[in-house]
């Protein structure tokens, strides 16, 4: 035995919307909180001139190195929907902001420590020197730590109020 599990095709292809839902709710490797949806990764899902389902995805940014799981993830659930010559594409445009980033996914982010960048419409509240909302204690009175975090796509971020480290997602 391999390990390596090979789902099994629905008998009947399932359509378009179910299989959408379903793409969208697989959870991103390095973040798996929260699913490709909600993250905003999930360009579309429709049929292609050929007749066969495909799924447009938007890295987060170049060089993604989730980007082989999330393929090979999106992949499993094309088949085990029916569709198995259905393909995964890459999309680079319209490119992945944090503003794709829905209120739920945000709002697990947040639950999880990871402080959601805010929305770039959102109104840009008055500071004065404050940083980023602290996840764990709301304060205000945070500073960059490191530019690099658990992901690519993460920095660190210090909170003075409660002395607790957090990942910031980066507004790409």
């Amino acid at each position: 035995m391999s390990g390596v599990h090979h789902p099994e095709p629905s008998p009947t292809p399932l359509p378009v919307a179910e299989v959408a839902r379903q793409v969208g709710e697989v959870p991103d490797p390095e973040l798996p909180m929260i699913g490709l949806g909600d993250l905003g990764v999930v360009e579309s899902v429709a049929v292609a001139d050929d007749g066969n389902l495909e799924v447009a995805i938007l890295p987060t940014f170049l060089g993604c190195p989730a980007l082989p799981a999330i393929t090979a993830s999106v992949r499993e659930v094309l088949v085990r929907c029916g569709h198995p010559e259905g393909r995964v594409r890459h999309v680079l445009a319209p490119a992945w902001s944090s503003d794709r980033i829905s209120e739920r996914g945000r709002t697990a982010l947040a639950a999880h420590g990871i402080a959601p960048p805010a929305p770039s419409d959102a109104p840009e509240p008055v500071r004065l020197g404050l940083g980023t909302p602290c996840p764990y204690c709301g304060s205000l009175a945070t500073r960059p730590h490191s530019a690099f975090g658990p992901a690519r796509c993460q920095s660190m971020l210090h909170c003075a109020g409660c002395r607790e480290t957090f990942p910031l997602m980066t507004a790409m």
